[in-house]
């Protein structure tokens, strides 16, 4: 990854890492959405002393660990400063109120040294912060790659990218595709659901949490209730676990429930979730077929496109008071709509050529008459033109 990609984040960890001022930075996101590459880019770029670790290894970490990592860091920092990266930190038993003495530590004495902790479990990294570290820390949050990263770093073409999804680290298997599907199914989904969900988290029914993440890609883009979910589940459970489970596959970064918007709270909390897969590599992965082939099975390819759509959306409101939603009354829809306060933005996605009036956003425009309405593909905006501008410029 070079530096001109995820330009953002790097200018706001180079800035922050730069100031006088300390603060704990947290780099959050999904595996293999660039933080450690971007991290390293940042300290040479800062050319001052750094120390890196990392805890993701299947050896066992405790308090001990950390600081014998921050003593090094310590030694490096002197009068000069330097910086203490510490690489899946959620994965070091108490890890917080550790953190928490030797960072208090150091603001008693006036120690230059800076931290940088970087995690691939937000979840769980966010409950350690909360609970320790209150009014020490800021998160920079990191997502999967976006169609314009994918393209600008790779050459992708929209189709690649709707197929292969946002992963950088898959673009060379690209051109095998069995090679690359083992490479998303085995390094990204398997040590994603068994080192950072099953080993971190208490999961009383893993094979239900594994056939609800199955479940998700082949329901992506659709509505099901958690009634409907149970009937398609063969482990038994009940629709709180199947709500808490899809909470942490959202945490990891690889499937989520999108609400539906209602002008009543309780009746938003008792709506079926639509179920939008954050990366399209995750469902692609699971089918034999190849891209070409998929282009020409019109309805799983206008699958892919919404949802290739969606995930955009989500990741693209990550850190921001902006609500990704969906919308139903009878046989009415609109896809998805971002809820901004006050403000609604409809958003209709056609993957084909096909033109007409668009009987969901009508109903809803109705009932929410000063919403903003947008029409992806068809004849509306160009995909590929939705994807490669930034959300703000849509919500003006």
């Amino acid at each position: 990854m070079k530096k001109e990609y995820k330009r953002i984040a790097f200018h706001t960890l180079h800035t922050r890492l730069s100031e006088k001022r300390r603060f704990i930075q947290v780099l959050s996101g999904p595996r293999q959405c660039g933080k450690t590459t971007l991290t390293r880019q940042v300290i040479e770029s800062l050319k001052c002393p750094a120390h890196y670790a990392s805890a993701d290894d299947p050896s066992p970490h405790n308090k001990i660990w950390i600081e014998q990592q921050w003593e090094i860091a310590r030694m490096k920092a002197k009068d000069i400063g330097s910086i203490l990266v510490l690489d899946e930190i959620q994965k070091v038993h108490s890890w917080s109120e550790t953190v928490k003495k030797l960072w208090d530590e150091d603001s008693a004495k006036k120690n230059p040294l800076k931290i940088l902790l970087l995690g691939s479990a937000p979840l769980l990294i966010q409950k350690g912060l909360t609970e320790s570290l209150a009014g020490r820390f800021e998160i920079i949050p990191l997502t999967h790659w976006s169609f314009k990263e994918m393209h600008d770093a790779f050459g992708w073409t929209l189709e690649e990218y709707i197929y292969f999804g946002g992963y950088p680290g898959t673009a060379d298997l690209i051109n095998d595709h069995s090679r690359w599907a083992n490479y998303v199914r085995d390094a990204l989904i398997e040590t994603t659901i068994s080192r950072d969900i099953l080993l971190l988290t208490r999961v009383d029914k893993p094979a239900l949490l594994r056939q609800l993440f199955h479940l998700g890609c082949a329901y992506s883009g659709q509505i099901l209730s958690y009634q409907k979910m149970l009937g398609q589940l063969h482990d038994a459970g009940n629709t709180t676990t199947l709500a808490h489970y899809l909470q942490l596959l959202h945490a990891s970064g690889m499937l989520t429930g999108l609400q539906k918007v209602t002008t009543s709270p309780i009746r938003q909390r008792a709506s079926s979730p639509k179920l939008q897969v954050l990366n399209t590599a995750l469902i692609s992965a699971q089918f034999y077929n190849s891209l070409e082939d998929l282009m020409r099975q019109r309805n799983i390819w206008g699958r892919l496109v919404e949802s290739s759509v969606g995930a955009h959306l989500v990741n693209c409101t990550v850190g921001t008071k902006i609500q990704v939603s969906y919308w139903r009354e009878g046989t009415s829809e609109v896809d998805f709509v971002l809820v901004d306060g006050k403000k609604f933005t409809a958003i209709e996605v056609k993957s084909g050529a096909e033109k007409g009036v668009i009987q969901g956003m009508m109903a809803f425009a109705k009932l929410f008459p000063h919403s903003k309405k947008l029409l992806v593909g068809g004849d509306g905006i160009h995909v590929q033109e939705f994807l490669e501008t930034p959300l703000q410029e849509w919500l003006r």
